[in-house]
């Protein structure tokens, strides 16, 4: 009897340890998920900043010529204030999208304003700008990339078990803007034939 309530014991202690293994495991990849979808918003974020560095200086080139354009400025600036607030992914995304609808303004002023497009400074701006735009591009790639591997984790079972029971929420996606998907217009009225 007593050897048979021995290997009972240990076939319960053997299932007990495969189960905490298993629950440990789950619970290591979630939180190893958890820190790579925060680490690829480190990078949209840091792009971000740098986009909104940039934006800072294009601002005041554009002032120099077009200062009547105050409404555009003044969305720029909050855009911008809204981005050095943002705490979170999602803080961060609305912010982003702020200043992409912000930033599609101001160039529209840009092709009033020939002289502008002549400068030197606001050519390198751009130039700097149209990098980081690419940048920005591929890192909301990686994040969107990571976001999807993260949340399809923490909805497959059994792992959504321990997701909720430790309550692992869904990422956020970095989604385009609706303003972004509109057609854009294009008008050759002002250019000349050569």
């Amino acid at each position: 009897m007593k050897r048979g309530m021995w290997i009972a014991l240990a076939i319960v202690a053997v299932l007990l340890i495969g189960v905490g293994g298993c629950l440990v495991g789950n619970y290591n990849r979630l939180v190893t998920g958890r820190e790579a979808v925060s680490q690829r918003w480190a990078q949209v974020d840091n792009q971000l900043q740098r986009r909104n560095d940039l934006i800072g200086n294009l601002v005041e080139t554009v002032k120099g010529v077009a200062g009547q354009e105050q409404q555009v400025f003044g969305d720029i600036a909050n855009a911008r204030a809204r981005l050095g607030g943002a705490r979170t992914p999602e803080e961060g995304i609305e912010a982003g999208r702020a200043m992409d609808s912000a930033l599609g303004r101001l160039l529209v002023i840009v092709e009033n304003y020939p002289q502008l497009r002549s400068s030197e400074a606001f050519t390198q701006l751009m130039d700097e700008l149209a990098g980081t735009e690419n940048r920005l591009a591929t890192e909301r790639m990686r994040y969107n990339q990571e976001v999807q591997g993260y949340n399809v984790m923490i909805k497959r079972f059994p792992t959504n078990l321990y997701a909720a029971a430790f309550s692992f929420k869904e990422s956020p996606y970095y989604q385009v803007p609706e303003a972004a998907r509109a057609v854009p217009q294009v008008d050759f009225q002002g250019i000349r034939k050569p």
